[in-house]
């Protein structure tokens, strides 16, 4: 199993599917929610969830003949692996550089900005900055 995550984004739409649920999900139910949003074959469900097993993205529980599906990270350790490599691969490691990205490209709006200013008051209070 890897220690740092890294879902494909096929893989981080069934992830996404599993952390939305409150306990594991069978296939099925998998490609249920999943199919609301984009048209996709129940086979290829079973085969991306067999390939993120093996890869240790998700965990199977055989435990019942209908096998359910869990994933193994929380949404916030995927978050924060895929946050560091794009980091360092786009930004040459340079948090600076990512933020002011964002800012230059007008993603954030108004009140975004000053939900952004009070995170960065928060983390410098935590860091006794």
């Amino acid at each position: 199993m890897p220690t740092t995550p890294h879902p494909t984004e096929g893989e981080l739409a069934l992830l996404h599917v599993l952390w939305a649920g409150t306990a594991p999900m069978t296939v099925r139910e998998v490609h249920a929610v999943l199919s609301r949003q984009k048209d996709t074959a129940y086979t290829t469900v079973l085969k991306m969830l067999t390939i993120m097993a093996d890869k240790g993205l998700v965990v199977r529980d055989e435990a019942q003949r209908t096998h359910t599906y869990r994933a193994v990270h929380a949404e916030p350790v995927v978050q924060a692996s895929l946050l560091k490599d794009l980091v360092r691969k786009a930004f040459s490691g340079s948090a600076t550089a990512l933020v002011q990205r964002a800012l230059d490209d007008a993603m954030a709006s108004p009140e975004e900005l000053d939900a952004i200013a009070k995170l960065i008051a928060d983390a410098k209070k935590k860091r006794n900055v």
